[in-house]
This record gives C-alpha cells, sequence and structure tokens, in this order.
C-alpha cells in the first residue's frame, strides 16, 4: 500500500484530509464575497451624507439605531461589541455631524438615550434600504434555523479571520 495521498485528500490550500465538499464551498465563497461587498460599496450613498465621510463603523452604529430604535451608549456598545468609551467618541462624532441626537432617558435621568435625527432618517433609511431588501430576499426562503446557521456560520468566518491576522 502507497504511503503517499489518496487525489481525494490533497488540496490546493494544505487542508488534506478535509471534505471535497468544503473547498468547493471555500472556492466558491473566496470568488463570491469580494463580489458581495464590492456591490454594498457600489450603493450610492445620498447626497446629504456624501460630505460626513461616513465610514463603515458608523454604518453598523446606525444599523443598529434604524432596526432597534433608541438606546444608550452602554447598549449600542454592547450589540457593536465594543468599549462604550469607542462608541461615546462615535456618538459624539456623529451628532456633531447632525445624524444622531442625545437626550435624558425619563425614567432615569443619568442615562442618555440616542437617536437618529428626524431630518436625517430618511436619508440613513434610503441608503439601507438596499442592502437590507438584499438580505431580506436572500434570507426569506431560508427557516429560523437556517437563518440562525447562516449568521453564525458568518461569525465564525469573522472570528478565524480575525484569528488568523494576530
Amino acid at each position: 500500500m502507497s504511503t503517499e495521498e489518496s487525489p481525494a485528500e490533497e488540496s490546493p490550500t494544505g487542508t488534506a484530509g478535509v471534505d471535497p465538499g468544503v473547498d468547493d464551498a471555500v472556492r466558491t465563497l473566496l470568488v463570491l464575497m469580494p463580489r458581495m461587498v464590492g456591490a454594498a460599496k457600489r450603493i450610492p450613498v445620498p447626497e446629504e451624507l456624501q460630505s460626513l465621510e461616513l465610514a463603515p463603523r458608523h454604518l453598523s452604529l446606525l444599523s443598529y439605531l434604524l432596526f432597534d430604535g433608541p438606546m444608550t451608549v452602554n447598549e449600542l456598545a454592547a450589540r457593536l461589541e465594543v468599549a462604550p468609551t469607542t462608541v461615546s467618541l462615535m456618538v459624539g462624532d456623529l451628532t456633531r455631524k447632525g445624524l444622531l441626537e442625545r437626550h435624558e432617558d425619563p425614567a432615569d435621568r443619568r442615562r442618555r438615550i440616542v437617536n437618529i435625527t428626524d431630518e436625517k432618517r430618511p436619508a440613513i433609511q434610503g441608503w439601507l434600504a438596499r442592502g437590507a431588501a438584499a438580505w431580506r430576499k436572500a434570507l426569506a426562503p431560508l427557516s429560523s434555523s437556517e437563518r440562525q446557521l447562516f449568521v453564525h456560520t458568518l461569525r465564525a468566518y469573522e472570528a478565524a479571520m480575525l484569528e488568523s491576522l494576530t
């Protein structure tokens, strides 16, 4: 019997022994992911937001506020998985740019609630609508457990990428 690996066990990425179907999916995703990112980057920024120099981190914060409504800096930090001081700086920046407003929590005057301004809400909704509609269309045919698995898989990919960079 030969000690050489069989062709089924060889992989162009050095992952001998991995199910060949995994490499097929990896190949497809390596081609697909840059196209998806490129398509998302081509979504035009509304004219009234173009001069504000918004970054992806701002988009994430604005998405949470748009979909989930007003919340505190600590709540935003937990969802964004960053330190409250980081979110506080982002909120300050976006407040100065006229995108966000902060007001006292009526239930606890020590807490500040963050929200998108009424003036900028339509522009932000318009900006996020295409991406949200595409995700809804892609996810709608899936069962709840399949959607959870999909999101879990994307998070696992993100974690693996971050781990590979350290």
